[in-house]
């Protein structure tokens, strides 16, 4: 009580004596902050526990452990999730756009800890994803609590879901422009110039927070010792094409994985099949243990023993043949590692893998050219590679050349970046309109995009719109009876319903306004001679943009909405979606 007083002054206060755009930016600055160290907080924890678990490992001998460390971390976020937190924790930025599109931007509480504790557990243990997803939705749920505490209202608790992701994503990748572009880009916010200053300030005081505690160094020690030629430009869109395809096979594993697992209906059974998976893939690969982060820098300096390292065949890493095994056996296994990861239970982000997915296809395709005597520069195509696949998993392909051009300090690679990165997306388009992030979103109609039609449908729930004032009568009763109800009612349909409340039809007024008046008929004509069965209905479950669809193509301006067993719950009206549409696009398109 005394902390709702004292919040109720406050926001008295602040709106006497500061402006909103002037506190927006305030309240950027600190969203920015706290993201950073939401970053720096994930990071130490992940290289913690993975120096504490690997640290006598010898990298020319294999060690059992690789199979249960994985297992382990897994099992133990499951357990935080399913018995101690009792709530869903879900994969980052996925999260994010649900809260955007069905929750008004707010995000729960526990997703202010939660998010920390599970992805360092899974990351630190081996799990083959990555942090930067549950870094944005960490930072996310600053912004979002932050905005409810405050009372703000959507589109400024949205901005401040965009301050945060900007700042997170900044802060891990230590990437002020990508933050931007990646907030513009894959979260979704609706950019006006009202928004660009407090984006711009979440970004740079992310960075800021990571350069204190974790150092102004690239996370990739690239240097260009090749600059870009043009007799290069087909092999680079070659590149884009193989990427494309290599984003398609992931994509379509990971929908594939995440399918089979929902069919195992006990937690217990996923997180054994799914450790078990995961532990003997890590074994026999084990450059898929975690981030993959120092198999990147060390293909990035032409080292590929991170190919060979702690594996059974070590003693064949100067085999030619078996390289090229070994490098196509690691992208396909990293596919489904990361798939499994996410299915039996653990948590974290798609970035890393992405990452390091990209740079083994890169690697790959330019040492199988290489062998026809073309004489390409290894390293670019490898950092080139990783831009292709980020444009193609995620569909961000703006995000893939600002982020690899600077988490590698690799700018004067731009043009390469640009063409590979655009072809592996057209590519992938071919193939799925939506990323990994946002497939299963659009099949429930949540996903919010930058149509603003859509955008503004999507955030509408038929729920909202429901009317149920509608005076009901049952098929036995007589013309007497109906107009004895018309009389009561203001409304001009009246649905027909029986004792098990299913709709039978509706009686609408004008049809029977040659009758009303005749009494002889009152006794001896019946409802159920007089209704119709309305096409189409809707039920309560359906995205906005199939209700306006059917709006559309039906002459009714009143359909009914049936449950799942066709019983009647009431009518939703023309005129009350199209108000409700303006009203949501003034409030998308709010400066």
């Amino acid at each position: 009580m005394q902390r709702n007083r004292f919040i109720i002054k406050l926001f008295r206060w602040r709106s006497k004596h500061i402006k909103d755009r002037q506190f927006i930016l305030i309240l950027s600055v600190f969203v920015g902050i706290a993201s950073g160290f939401v970053a720096v907080i994930i990071k130490n924890a992940v290289r913690i526990i993975k120096n504490i678990l690997t640290a006598g490992f010898s990298s020319e001998g294999f060690n059992y452990l690789y199979i249960v460390f994985p297992a382990i971390g897994v099992f133990i976020v499951v357990i935080f999730v399913k018995f101690i937190l009792k709530k869903r924790v879900g994969h980052g930025i996925p999260i994010v756009l649900h809260a955007i599109s069905k929750e008004n931007g707010i995000l729960r509480s526990h997703n202010l800890f939660s998010s920390i504790i599970t992805s360092a557990l899974t990351v630190g243990f081996g799990g083959s994803v990555g942090l930067e997803g549950p870094t944005v939705a960490t930072g996310a749920a600053i912004g979002s609590n932050l905005g409810k505490l405050l009372r703000l209202n959507y589109s400024q608790v949205v901005l401040m879901l965009g301050c945060a992701s900007a700042g997170a994503m900044s802060a891990i990748f230590k990437a002020p422009i990508a933050g931007i572009v990646f907030t513009l880009e894959v979260i979704m916010l609706n950019l006006s110039m009202s928004s660009i200053v407090p984006l711009l300030i979440s970004s740079v005081t992310g960075a800021l927070t990571s350069y204190l505690f974790l150092g102004q160094d690239t996370i990739y020690a690239f240097t260009l010792t090749e600059n870009f030629k043009l007799v290069d430009t087909p092999f680079y869109i070659l590149l884009g094409l193989f990427a494309g395809l290599v984003s398609v096979y992931f994509t379509r594993v990971y929908l594939f994985v995440t399918a089979t697992f929902e069919k195992i209906k006990m937690w217990y059974n996923k997180l054994i099949i799914g450790g078990f998976i995961l532990g003997l893939l890590i074994f026999l690969v084990p450059s898929l243990y975690g981030e993959g982060y120092e198999s990147i820098n060390n293909a990035l300096n032409g080292d590929y023993g991170y190919l060979f390292n702690n594996t059974l065949y070590f003693g064949l890493k100067d085999n030619i043949p078996v390289f090229f095994v070994v490098l196509l056996v690691i992208i396909i296994l990293k596919a489904i590692a990361t798939s499994v990861t996410f299915s039996s239970g653990g948590v974290g982000g798609m970035f890393a893998p992405t990452l390091f997915l990209g740079a083994s296809t890169g690697l790959l395709f330019v040492k199988v050219l290489n062998q026809f005597g073309l004489g390409l520069h290894e390293a670019n195509f490898v950092l080139v590679g990783m831009a292709g696949l980020i444009a193609g998993v995620i569909h961000a392909p703006l995000t893939a050349i600002f982020l690899i051009a600077e988490i590698t300090n690799g700018y004067e690679l731009f043009m390469p970046l640009m063409i590979t990165a655009t072809i592996s997306y057209a590519t992938i388009k071919l193939f799925e309109s939506n990323s990994v992030y946002t497939i299963q979103l659009a099949k429930r109609g949540e996903l919010i995009t930058h149509d603003k039609d859509k955008g503004a449908l999507s955030l509408m729930s038929v729920k909202d719109l429901i009317e149920d004032n509608f005076n009901t009568v049952g098929p036995d009763a007589t013309l007497g009876d109906l107009v004895d109800v018309i009389s009561k009612s203001q409304r001009n349909i009246f649905p027909v319903i029986d004792k098990g409340n299913y709709l039978l039809g509706i009686v609408w007024v004008n049809d029977i306004r040659h009758i009303v008046f005749k009494t002889e008929l009152y006794d001896n004509t019946y409802v159920r001679d007089l209704m119709f069965m309305p096409t189409p209905s809707v039920s309560p479950d359906e995205s906005m943009e199939d209700i306006a669809r059917k709006f559309q193509t039906s002459p009714h301006y009143n359909l009914p909405v049936l449950n799942k067993d066709g019983k009647y719950i009431g009518f939703v009206s023309r005129a009350n979606v199209f108000s409700s549409y303006r009203t949501m696009i003034r409030q998308f398109m709010q400066e």
